[in-house]
């Protein structure tokens, strides 16, 4: 059995947490494991281990529990949006792009040191106006692109495939409201969690 694990923060969590019976959660990595499950049953094993408000640091401290000792046969990862996100807030306890670079790239070296055989798949962040975000914008717009620029050239660095969201998301906003795709600016609703998993489940079988 192929084992995948998706990790991330609130988005890729998108209620597991909060729910025992639904370890999957109801977000994209609920999608992704049953259309693998149609395609070829009692094939994949998928893992979700996203955090709710964790940044590139909440994963890493995590690497061991969350990724390595569960020896995957496929890892995914979409952080980012709250490194921007976190920094905007009063707290102010965001990372910046330097810390997220360095940050992200210790965590993949961990990875492929204590399995080497995994395959990896970098997904960028996004973020569109909406609730929690049109107040700022054109800075947390920045701050992501900023973030999404870092993953690419880990991306690049490591050999990885890299999976852009927020063309997508842009490109969604044409053809309907923000809200459709995303409830709020960040977090996605049904439709935007289907996105994903679309641009998700395309990057997999080119892997």
């Amino acid at each position: 059995m192929t084992r995948i694990v998706i990790q991330g923060d609130s988005v890729t969590d998108a209620g597991r947490l909060k729910d025992e019976h639904n370890q999957l959660g109801r977000g994209y990595p609920m999608l992704v494991a049953a259309q693998l499950g149609v395609e070829a049953p009692g094939k994949y094993e998928v893992l979700n281990r996203g955090v709710g408000g964790n940044r590139i640091t909440g994963v890493y401290d995590r690497v061991k529990k969350d990724i390595t000792n569960l020896q995957p046969d496929v890892l995914s990862i979409l952080i980012g949006v709250n490194d921007v996100w976190h920094e905007l807030a009063p707290s102010h306890c965001g990372t910046d792009t330097p810390k997220f670079l360095r940050v992200y790239r210790m965590l993949l070296e961990e990875v492929l040191a204590a399995v080497p055989q995994v395959k990896i798949m970098l997904l960028a962040p996004y973020v569109l106006p909406g609730e929690k975000t049109e107040k700022y914008y054109d800075e947390f717009r920045a701050g992501v692109d900023e973030k999404c620029e870092a993953v690419r050239q880990l991306a690049e660095e490591f050999r990885l495939p890299y999976i852009t969201l927020q063309d997508k998301f842009d490109a969604a906003a044409k053809k309907a409201p923000n809200d459709y795709w995303l409830r709020d600016g960040v977090h996605p609703t049904l439709c935007g969690h289907a996105l994903i998993a679309r641009e998700w489940l395309a990057a997999f079988r080119s892997l």
